[in-house]
């Protein structure tokens, strides 16, 4: 059965848009709801392509319920919306990702299941404990810290991190609303019979996407590179060598469609989600493709120091998922940074005030 009618949470944000579109140009005839709060700088810009597409936006906030009250039932919610920054609420005060994280959350439930519609969480890796992840063992090879073979910990391969990992621990703020949010989904499905999936993403990139420092970082490099702006290699010893598998927005949209077709297989399932070992970079490695692409050379500045919630790795295992679902990332690291740099190039005039 094709889908009639769909809700994205964060609509106007760079994930929810993606997703918006791509299920208009898959389901012509499919009443889609964009619901978001613009409260990101840059979601602005999403708004005339969402409505040249016949995206239906509303102006709102997951936080207030009465915003849900204005909106028809649906078929299936993608709740897509969330503050993203792994330092929000360690620089300041977490009442708003609190807010928007946890009890945004509860209200997009509370509206799915009033409407028995299906619900897919967009949940991150960073759920993950900080603590732990340091425990993993790695080598230093010539460009990046790779697993070793040998770990003393479960859940850990050189394929990434699987779902069993251990959660015991601190993550940073906004992993622990993430993780909240999924037990709260859990017993969703379980006591009210909620039709739930929960994908745990890893770093998501690609064209539209506001990239900073703490959330973006793909977009962030490939941005200075074009408009030759220094950069820094920061932690773990300055070299750049730190490594996140990176997926490509339409590549999460080719596994949200499969799920949403597909909601029997993947019912009450939580997935790691990401490009895995095949699609990953460290600094330095991306540094390389940045400068294939754009043609341009940066300064970049080494600092030995860590950061606060700063991680050496993240690879996603993709076993369950593919296992699963047969889905696997299609779209390289070297397609990613070209896909972005032409949509950068493309609509300079545009981003540069934001991301310059």
């Amino acid at each position: 059965m094709p889908l009639k009618s769909l809700l994205i949470t964060g609509g106007a944000g760079f994930v929810g848009s993606a997703l918006a579109l791509r299920f208009r140009e898959a389901y012509p005839e499919c009443r889609i709801f964009a619901l978001d709060n613009l409260k990101r700088r840059g979601s602005e810009l999403n708004l005339p392509r969402l409505r040249e597409a016949g995206v239906e936006f509303v102006h709102g906030d997951i936080r207030n319920k009465e915003d849900f009250d204005a909106l028809p039932a649906v078929e299936a919610v993608i709740e897509a919306s969330a503050e993203p920054s792994v330092l929000a609420g360690l620089t300041s005060a977490p009442d708003y990702l609190i807010n928007t994280n946890l009890a945004g959350t509860v209200n997009c439930l509370n509206y799915a299941r009033q409407h028995n519609a299906a619900f897919v969480f967009l949940s991150t890796s960073r759920i993950y404990p900080i603590n732990q992840i340091d425990k993993i063992r790695t080598v230093e090879a010539e460009t990046r810290f790779e697993v070793s073979a040998e770990q003393p910990i479960a859940g850990i391969s050189p394929r990434g991190l699987a779902e069993d990992f251990p959660l015991e621990g601190y993550r940073s703020l906004y992993g622990a609303t993430k993780l909240c949010s999924e037990y709260l989904i859990q017993e969703y499905h379980h006591f009210y019979n909620m039709r739930t999936v929960i994908n745990r993403c890893g770093v998501l990139t690609g064209p539209w996407q506001m990239g900073k420092v703490d959330q973006g970082v793909v977009v962030l490099w490939v941005a200075r590179h074009l408009w030759q702006q220094p950069l820094g290699y920061f932690g773990f010893g300055g070299t750049g060598k730190q490594v996140r598998d990176i997926l490509h927005v339409d590549d999460l949209f080719d596994l949200v469609q499969y799920q949403l077709e597909h909601l029997d297989q993947v019912n009450g399932q939580t997935l790691n989600v990401g490009g895995g070992r095949a699609i990953s970079v460290s600094l330095q490695e991306l540094t390389a493709i940045c400068q294939r692409v754009t043609g341009h050379t940066v300064p970049i500045s080494s600092q030995v120091e860590n950061r606060q919630a700063d991680i050496q790795l993240y690879l996603t295992d993709n076993s369950r998922v593919t296992n699963l679902t047969g889905w696997t990332p299609k779209r390289s690291a070297e397609q990613i940074v070209t896909d972005v740099y032409h949509w950068l190039r493309d609509n300079e005039a545009q981003l540069k005030p934001i991301l310059g």
